[in-house]
């Protein structure tokens, strides 16, 4: 498997559902645009094989959802104009065409088969097939804004994980002897962990031994948290240590084929109203293929005769299966059937995402597949005024690639997609997707319209799982610029622009207030809270719309700001602001007993070897003759970490290797021995209690093995980090690595005793000594500080910290710590999948459909928030802005109180006269920035002196710049006499 590429997607599924997915075969059947998204995504996230099929040709209406098709498509089949571009996508996956009928053998062929918006009579004959032979089946179909999935994966189907959480681990504080035997965990324990009927198992227990290694056994959990086990009366004395962990338990699902699913629907949904209104779409869904069955064709775009046949219809079958008359909505199916013939590209992405990760579930057998059917609308998306609803002659074809959505809004709305200018921050997964979606619904085509691309990253190799617009020979070439001409190939008349100039204050002079006053909207598609809050807080300052996404595995969120309408965007104050304290130093050192625990050491070890200490030596290079800097207990520390064995500066690849031995011997071996020394295993406490107990698990020291995988990784990786940072070459030869270490390692090896041999201490060396032995580093240039993920070649970091967690967890008796876990939480990886980024990007694009319509009330629009793994897709109306007063001046977030500089320009005394005759505020405090503009507590003398001045005059000669061109408005902050503690007064736009 190709680590690198999926390394993302490996955090979410795992190794074992990864391989399964790249053994897998699939059959879809339908390459309109909903099947075209399933296809996507299976393809980039390395499904096996995957076979096409649709035998119909290209038609325009095709071109709106369908971004492998384009006008030289029409007429070809589908899937054969389809198969070039998708090959293109991922090597790995073997991609072929059948021309032929679907038949029951070519069924068989195949582990899961899906039907993209194909006919009922087609679903019904091959989900039955499916069915029988044993092979999961799913269909899913959009018409308009509404869209379905339905799963049937048969009987006794058997969900091995049934949830993407890891395990639930805990640590042991005590055992009692008893029936029940009662478990007492370590740490906070009110917040529930387990849950009555959780199989557990238990390791690395001291005393009671008898539990590690047990079969799983059922726990029950009591009030203070405690877990109830088995009887534990005949078992040895519980001393000390141990884990406790979950096994997941497997499910089974057991579903109706589609023809009993069809008249007894099984629904998902979150509360009884999305239940009534998943029956009334199912039965909408039920009469649109009886109306295409009589007619021949869809009902016509916004035709009233059309729609009022469609309804009848509805009624008819409902009476006919007995479903319940308050499920029908009259004015829900007729708006589904005027508005049934469109094709759009965001329900093409939401249901198509879906779908791709149910066909990963039937194949991984990992987390719970939909039961059975799933309905999703976005009615919400047309007009509450009946008047201002499109009309047929509006929605009549074109001939034109925006036919489908014509359909759906009209061509006066097209007209408006035209002129749109939006500026999309981010290229990333997110980015790429949006991109996508703006050249199918032709935002920014016309004259007047227009999109700009902002991202200054790079594509590198694992963006290719999940990013639509790359291909293996960008990597390496800037994301917006590759993402920008992959756009316009989509679509020709796209106007898109790149920027690989980060949105930051740095680059203010660049998207200036020029810049946003040709905007109309922003997207946002960032990895970082920073980067989301600072663009949130551009679009408040000049009120543009804010469309907001992210994923996190097979979570996501879709968010929408509107100036004025919805709340601005809060989010995190900062990603620390949410983690715990860091632990105390002496938990981390020496008396670690969480996995957390080990892996903090293990990166605050890489900091102090590799940053911290090479930054040291670089400031005694500097002040040679300071004795105090070398009196400091801290530089003393570094400089022993650095030196470890050697003492000397490293010369050679093979000091490099002895210093890295040297170092493990200090870590693992000879520093455990020490700490028992201090703290023998039998040591006992004043109260009668032993030392090692509780949360203090005892160490035992390892032996050095060079044939040990973990052993060798830290040598391995140490060795170059540390030649990286002298500057000289390093090795990735692991024969001649093996050879040197069993050569140093030798009992009459001349290497022997410096290996061995103990660092030096504050107590051997006085400052004077240590001079000496620091002479030797000021021969050569200064040393080269590591930062973690942040240098050119960052993979011998990561072994760095993966080997030395590994091996601390040996050292403790912890369980070890899977590889892919240590780097995502290392190394700051944010799980992504193809599927969740194609839903998010999908949510948004219904929200863009709102924005861009005109002026909406709060409750058209939506917040989403989706777990793929769990079947939640949860959309809510934003909440309003919130409301503030002072005196009789009221605001929200996204006011400002607006000041002409008039002619001439205001001074300072007279803007202050203004405010407090304008809008009855006495300043305080004024600001620009940082910068104090004016203080109420200035000497009568100061404020003589400076409240004549121009106000622009004051902000030049607080900031020492000048203005910078372009420039329209200063935003400025005040506080004012009176005003309560939490009063946030609405900025200060002073217009130039």
């Amino acid at each position: 498997m190709d680590e690198e590429l999926y390394s993302r997607q490996l955090y979410v599924l795992g190794q074992r559902a990864m391989q399964r997915i790249q053994g897998a075969s699939v059959l879809l059947s339908g390459l309109q645009g909903l099947g075209a998204e399933v296809a996507k995504n299976l393809v980039l996230m390395g499904v096996g094989s995957l076979t096409l099929h649709d035998p119909h040709p290209t038609c325009w209406a095709d071109l709106a959802a369908q971004f492998f098709l384009s006008e030289k498509s029409l007429g070809r089949s589908r899937a054969e104009a389809s198969h070039e571009l998708l090959a293109q996508l991922n090597e790995a996956v073997q991609i072929s065409v059948h021309t032929g009928d679907i038949t029951e053998d070519l069924l068989q062929a195949f582990q899961v088969v899906v039907l993209a918006d194909c006919k009922l009579e087609e679903q019904l004959k091959v989900g039955t097939l499916c069915h029988k032979h044993g092979v999961c089946f799913l269909m899913a179909e959009t018409r308009g804004l509404v869209g379905r999935l339905f799963c049937d994966f048969g009987e006794n189907f058997t969900v091995e994980n049934p949830t993407e959480a890891e395990p639930m681990t805990a640590a042991i504080q005590d055992i009692s002897q008893g029936l029940p035997g009662i478990v007492t965990l370590r740490g906070n324990t009110k917040r529930p962990s387990f849950y009555d009927g959780d199989l557990v198992i238990f390791s690395g227990i001291e005393g009671m031994v008898e539990l590690n290694g047990s079969s799983p056994q059922p726990v029950r959990v009591q009030k203070d948290g405690s877990l109830e086990i088995e009887d534990t009366t005949t078992f040895s004395r519980y001393l000390r240590g141990g884990v406790v962990t979950e096994v997941k338990k497997h499910k089974t699902v057991n579903h109706e084929p589609l023809d009993i699913a069809l008249l007894q629907p099984s629904v998902v949904a979150q509360n009884p109203q999305e239940v009534q209104r998943a029956h009334c779409l199912h039965q909408a869904f039920r009469a649109l293929h009886e109306f295409q069955h009589r007619h021949g064709r869809l009902p016509k775009p916004w035709d009233p005769v059309d729609a009022e046949i469609m309804v009848g219809l509805a009624q008819d079958l409902g009476t006919h299966t007995g479903t319940k008359e308050e499920w029908l909505d009259d004015s829900l199916l007729r708006t589904v059937a005027l508005s049934s013939a469109g094709s759009l590209s965001p329900m093409a992405s939401i249901l198509g995402g879906v779908a791709a990760q149910e066909v990963l579930k039937a194949i991984s057998r990992k987390f719970m597949p939909l039961d059975q059917w799933l309905y999703f609308d976005a009615l919400e998306c047309l007009p509450k005024d009946k008047k201002h609803l499109p009309n047929p002659k509006d929605c009549h074809p074109r001939n034109c690639r925006y036919d489908g959505q014509i359909a759906v809004f009209g061509t006066g709305f097209q007209e408006k997609l035209s002129c749109q200018n939006y500026l999309l921050v981010g290229a990333g997964a997110i980015g790429c997707e949006m991109l996508k979606g703006f050249a199918l619904i032709g935002l920014g085509v016309g004259t007047n319209g227009g999109v700009t691309v902002a991202d200054m990253d790079h594509i590198e190799r694992s963006n290719l799982s999940r990013q639509f617009l790359f291909r293996p020979q960008d990597i390496g070439r800037p994301k917006a610029e590759v993402a920008v001409t992959a756009a316009q190939s989509l679509n020709r008349d796209l106007q898109v622009t790149s920027s690989t100039y980060p949105l930051d204050p740095t680059t203010e002079h660049i998207y200036d207030d020029n810049f946003f006053s040709r905007v109309n909207g922003v997207v946002a598609a960032l990895d970082s809270f920073e980067a989301r809050h600072y663009v949130a807080a551009r679009c408040t300052q000049y009120l543009k719309p804010l469309l907001e996404a992210g994923t996190q595995g097979t979570r996501g969120s879709a968010s929408v700001f509107v100036p004025h309408v919805t709340e601005v965007y809060k989010g995190p104050a900062s990603a620390a602001a949410s983690e715990d304290a860091p632990y105390p130093l002496c938990t981390l050192r020496y008396f670690p007993s969480t996995v957390e625990h080990i892996l903090q050491w293990a990166r605050d070890e890489f900091d102090g070897l590799f940053s911290r200490s090479a930054e040291t030596i670089n400031g005694y290079q500097q002040t040679p003759t300071s004795l105090s800097y070398m009196e400091n207990t801290h530089t003393w520390t570094l400089l022993q970490q650095v030196m470890g064995v050697l003492k000397r500066r490293p010369q050679t690849w093979q000091d490099c290797v002895e210093w890295a031995l040297g170092h493990w011997y200090l870590r693992f071996h000879d520093g455990i021995i020490e700490l028992l020394r201090r703290y023998p295993y039998d040591k006992v406490l004043e109260d009668g209690r032993p030392f090692w107990s509780g949360s203090k698990r005892c160490p035992q020291p390892l032996k050095f093995d060079p044939n040990q995988d973990m052993s060798f990784l830290y040598v391995l990786a140490a060795a170059n980090l540390y030649a990286q940072m002298h500057g000289l070459p390093g090795s990735r030869d692991q024969t001649a690595l093996r050879e040197l270490l069993q050569l140093l390692l030798e009992p009459d090896s001349m290497y022997q005793n410096s290996i061995s041999a103990p660092t030096f201490t504050p107590a051997e060396f006085g400052p004077e000594q240590l001079k000496g032995v620091l002479e030797d580093w000021r021969k050569g240039p200064p040393l080269k500080p590591l930062l973690f993920g942040k240098d050119d070649d960052c993979s011998f970091q990561m072994d760095f910290v993966v080997a030395a967690t590994d091996l601390r967890a040996q050292n403790y008796g912890l369980l070890p710590v899977s590889h892919a876990q240590i780097k995502q939480t290392v190394g700051q990886i944010i799980p992504a999948i193809a599927t969740s980024t194609a839903v998010v990007a999908g949510l948004l694009g219904l929200e863009l459909y709102k924005v861009v319509s005109g002026p909406c009330p709060l409750d058209t629009f939506r917040q989403s928030y989706l777990h793929l793994a769990e079947n939640l897709v949860i959309r809510s109306v934003p909440p309003a802005p919130a409301f503030q007063s002072f005196g009789h001046l009221e605001w929200t977030s996204w006011y400002r109180v607006k000041v002409p500089a008039g002619q001439p320009e205001r001074t300072l005394e007279s803007l202050l006269a203004y405010l407090q005759e304008e809008h009855g505020l006495k300043v305080k405090m004024l600001l620009y920035g940082q910068a104090v503009l004016y203080s109420a507590q200035w000497s009568c003398e100061k404020q003589t002196q400076l409240l004549g001045l121009r106000l622009t005059e004051r902000v030049q000669q607080v900031t020492g710049q000048k203005l910078k061109p372009g420039l329209r408005v200063l935003v400025l902050e005040l506080s004012c006499e009176g005003e309560e503690d939490d009063t946030a007064f609405p900025p200060l736009h002073y217009e130039l």
